[in-house]
């Protein structure tokens, strides 16, 4: 059975030449944007996904502008809107020994390195120079956890476990 990764989420067209602004949630967005990629579209109530191939991206403020071949005007993309764009996972490809796909580390339960139950990552945040772990805590509170080396010690995706020296405050 065919699993399926999310990479973004059309949220509107732009302009009237069949670009689509979308929200990125992938890893590796100038990898699953760039011209000749193909990712499918899942439309709410929509049997099938909608296959389509790049034409071109670019980033525009906190999205991107994505055109697919055969799509070149507003009419041909508009039903997108709201769709999911994913791909598949013989499209994820092999990582180096330390990488991590969003989705292996989503999930992921988070301790101290003294065994303290921190929490659930739930969303994973890219703003900038590092990626920031949004931890749903046990009461409740979110807590961020910078991706560094400082900070994250341990990683086990298969037992879905990860253990962190927090910095000083950052639990407060």
């Amino acid at each position: 059975m065919q699993k399926w990764y999310k990479v973004g989420k059309i949220v509107n067209t732009h302009g009237i030449r069949g670009e689509v602004r979308v929200v990125s949630s992938t890893d590796f967005p100038e990898e699953r944007y760039q011209k000749g990629s193909t990712l499918y579209i899942f439309k709410k109530n929509a049997k099938d996904p909608i296959e389509v191939v790049v034409a071109s991206s670019r980033q525009h403020k906190n999205f991107y502008l994505l055109t697919f071949e055969g799509h070149e005007t507003i009419e041909k993309v508009e039903g997108y809107k709201e769709g999911v764009l994913k791909v598949s996972d013989e499209q994820l490809g092999a990582l180096d020994e330390g990488e991590y796909y969003y989705h292996e580390i989503i999930g992921c339960m988070v301790s101290t390195a003294d065994g303290e139950q921190i929490g659930v990552i739930k969303e994973i945040l890219s703003p900038g120079a590092n990626d920031v772990w949004v931890i749903e805590g046990k009461s409740g509170k979110e807590v961020l956890i910078p991706y560094i080396d400082e900070v994250v010690k341990e990683i086990d995706v298969d037992a879905q476990s990860i253990i962190i020296e927090p910095m000083e405050g950052l639990l407060d």
